[in-house]
């Protein structure tokens, strides 16, 4: 049952990675870098400070340094745990896939960008949904759309990305309802 389902997470990721072409790597690979996001985070960041305050925006951000912190530690604790080798270290993908990342780590299951990314977007969708509505699926648009730069570039397969997707939704649930219950007792101005 598993070599099934391995196998065929091998053959959509040679499918997903096949899309590509070199008119794409560029903006694929800034995607996919971390220092890309760093222009929404401080959006996001104004937006928290702008509904939450001083107060509340540091123990906002304390919890996710938590949040991330952990989806980065668990997505290691597996990979170290199961060893699935990553797509660009499988000499039999090697000759059939797009490898156009700056590196290639060892294993891959699961993707700790897809993770983080996706308790983020979950976090701050529903730290701030009461006032942009639209915000949690713009959030959850650009976590796949980060989670798909990972098949693209040739370092996850598509289980390693949603396993990350599926642990960082619910880690960004549960940081978030942390967060609320901290916001209330610690913070008399919940919200301004």
């Amino acid at each position: 049952m598993i070599e099934e389902l391995l196998k065929y997470d091998s053959q959509l990721f040679v499918f997903l990675n096949s899309w590509g072409n070199e008119s794409w790597d560029t903006f694929w690979l800034i995607v996919t870098s971390k220092w890309a996001s760093i222009p929404l985070y401080a959006a996001l960041l104004y937006l928290v400070y702008k509904h939450f305050g001083i107060k509340g925006t540091l123990i906002i951000m304390v919890t996710v340094a938590l949040m991330i912190t952990a989806t980065d530690q668990l997505a290691n604790l597996f990979k170290h745990g199961i060893q699935r080798p990553r797509p660009c270290q499988v000499e039999s993908l090697k000759s059939v896939i797009r490898f156009v990342a700056e590196g290639c780590g060892r294993y891959g299951y699961f993707s700790a960008h897809a993770a983080s990314s996706m308790a983020t977007a979950v976090f701050l969708g529903l730290l701030l949904k009461q006032w942009y509505k639209y915000l949690p699926f713009l959030l959850l648009f650009w976590a796949v759309l980060l989670g798909y730069s990972r098949i693209y570039v040739g370092v996850h397969y598509p289980l390693d990305v949603i396993t990350g997707m599926c642990f960082g939704g619910i880690l960004g649930w549960i940081f978030y309802n942390v967060q609320a219950k901290v916001q209330k007792r610690f913070n008399n101005a919940y919200l301004r």
